[in-house]
């Protein structure tokens, strides 16, 4: 096997071009980039609200399988297609996620791209970037001391403190902060109560800044959020605070999209960061729906599996922001298909025909997924230099006995050149106007049955079950007029079912329901199923001990 270079050797030796140059190349003039060294810079709200009559490119999402530790590249696949369109000669931006410092030092690591199909300065948007993570964990916890801090002066509002809703957050896995207790040490530190951290991509103001069309909106949607409820369990507003114009201020330059370039010199949005599975996994939509004003193509990818990020992109960033896909991308591998057909991770470098066709019922339930919103898909197979001829022929023959195609992608070796074919046919299904795209269930249908709606059509479990007190809780939010509101589901990402070891295309199973919590400015109630956590944990070898600066002043060990 050829000496492969890493993702960061391939990153220091790119030939990057003044970000003007980039912002030139889909009409951003240089004195609306706010620029962030020579590399990155932001996009000013001025130029944003100038482009808003221009007419809407085509929108293209990436999704894929569920993720195995084989890897599965959706990044990589995003990137390259990016890259792809513009070789094939169409106007192609690129936009993404911003990376949580979280797993960048546990196991998942970036979410720059890889091989030759990355976005650019990769350490940088691996670690702090622009500090719009910084910016989000500085509001949350304004809003986190204010509440403590109003308590503590006579608690005018009446806070039943047994009921405070807002937890606090920051960006890193640290499960000893789960579940803590506040205000300890006497009367000059306040009222103790239980409190707890979630990790910044799970704050609520992170979810209101990807959804928010301005700062106007932005700043509407802070004020609504409910920090606790009083006695008699009527909401408390962040705006009963006054905490909303001093958290906006802090998030002025956060809500304006980050423009970097890809390995190969394309434009490439990277704003927002929330999880998909805790949260609804989608980059901005600011960044996405600017980049439709400028290109011919915009490719923008929703985390984990279908299951969870597209279901999430079309049901709660499409439905709110008025979007509208022409096409759906999934990406899979040879080797994860042999993971989810019991192969061991070990054992991976072996043909086994026969495990490729077990697992690809993951990926056939997928692209049926994606089919149910009305969209149509292309299956990306992301190439890796140990699948064989006969291990792919077999994928591509499952494909297309579901109707669609596979495609054969080696951009990760080859970069723009290697995705081609795929490039010309997601061309071919936008341009043919096929997408019928429509959410999977109504607005005014009740909260509870849009929790089962979508276990039974895209898990395909028998239902989800949920204690009383939960859905009592639902009841008074339909009652309160929150009814409307989509749901966000935060279950593993690993398994259509709760079970995170449960591989391959289980039915039957039943979801069970462990939290509710409402995030009224965000617009939608999470639904915390199974045992995931909304605080990561780091694992028994982080990968933190392998990250150091060599002699050069460089970092090594990123990825």
């Amino acid at each position: 096997m050829a000496d492969y270079k890493s993702d960061i050797e391939i990153a220091r030796s790119a030939k990057k071009q003044p970000i003007q140059a980039i912002g030139e190349k889909i009409g951003i003039p240089s004195e609306h980039l706010l620029p962030y060294g020579h590399d990155k810079a932001k996009v000013s709200a001025e130029f944003i609200k100038s482009v808003k009559g221009n007419k809407d490119g085509k929108l293209i999402l990436v999704t894929a399988i569920n993720p195995t530790p084989a890897g599965e590249g959706k990044t990589t696949t995003t990137v390259g297609l990016g890259d792809g369109l513009n070789r094939i000669g169409k106007k192609a931006v690129v936009c993404i996620r911003e990376a949580s410092l979280g797993p960048n030092f546990g196991v998942k690591g970036g979410a720059a791209g890889g091989g030759y199909a990355q976005v650019v300065p990769m350490e940088d948007m691996n670690l702090h970037f622009t500090g719009d993570f910084h910016a989000i964990t500085t509001a949350h916890n304004l809003l986190s001391a204010l509440i403590d801090n109003h308590i503590y002066w006579g608690n005018e509002l009446g806070i039943d403190i047994r009921r405070v809703a807002w937890r606090r957050v920051m960006d890193m896995n640290d499960r000893a902060l789960r579940q803590i207790i506040v205000s300890l040490g006497g009367v000059a530190n306040g009222f103790p109560r239980e409190a707890g951290f979630d990790i910044t991509v799970a704050s609520e103001v992170m979810a209101i800044l990807c959804l928010a069309t301005d700062l106007k909106d932005l700043e509407k949607r802070l004020g609504d959020i409910i920090v606790a409820y009083r006695r008699d369990k009527t909401p408390v507003y962040a705006r009963d605070l006054k905490a909303d114009g001093a958290m906006a201020v802090l998030l002025k330059d956060a809500i304006q999209p980050n423009l970097v370039q890809t390995l190969e010199n394309n434009p490439a949005f990277v704003h927002g960061g929330p999880f998909a599975n805790i949260a609804h996994g989608c980059n901005s939509v600011v960044a996405t729906t600017t980049a439709l004003k400028l290109a011919d193509y915009v490719v923008t990818e929703a985390g984990f599996g279908a299951d969870l990020g597209a279901e999430k992109f079309f049901d709660i960033k499409c439905r709110k922001a008025g979007l509208k896909p022409a096409a759906a991308v999934i990406v899979a591998t040879v080797r994860a298909m042999k993971m989810n057909g019991g192969v061991k991770k070990e054992d991976l470098g072996q043909e086994n025909i026969e495990a490729v066709k077990k697992g690809c019922a993951n990926l056939g339930r997928h692209i049926e997924n994606v089919k149910q919103f009305g969209v149509p898909a292309v299956v990306a197979i992301n190439h890796f230099v140990s699948d064989t001829d006969a291990e792919i022929e077999a994928m591509k023959a499952f494909v297309a006995a579901q109707g669609a195609e596979a495609i054969l992608c080696k951009h990760w070796a080859q970069g723009s050149a290697g995705i081609e074919e795929l490039a010309h046919k997601v061309v071919e299904i936008a341009e043919s106007g096929a997408s019928q795209f429509s959410p999977l269930y109504p607005d005014d249908m009740p909260l509870f049955e849009k929790i089962n709606t979508i276990v039974k059509r895209i898990y395909r479990g028998d239902e989800a079950i949920a204690d009383k007190a939960i859905r009592d809780q639902l009841h008074q939010w339909e009652q309160a007029g929150y009814g409307n509101l989509p749901v966000c589901m935060a279950k593993t990402q690993y398994s259509f079912s709760t079970d995170p070891n449960l591989r391959g295309a289980p039915t039957g199973h039943t979801v069970p329901v462990r939290e509710v919590r409402l995030a009224a400015g965000a617009g939608f109630v999470v639904i915390i199923c199974g045992e995931v956590m909304t605080m990561p944990g780091l694992p028994s070898k982080p990968s933190s001990e392998k990250i150091f600066l060599n002699d050069q002043g460089q970092i090594e060990g990123l990825f």
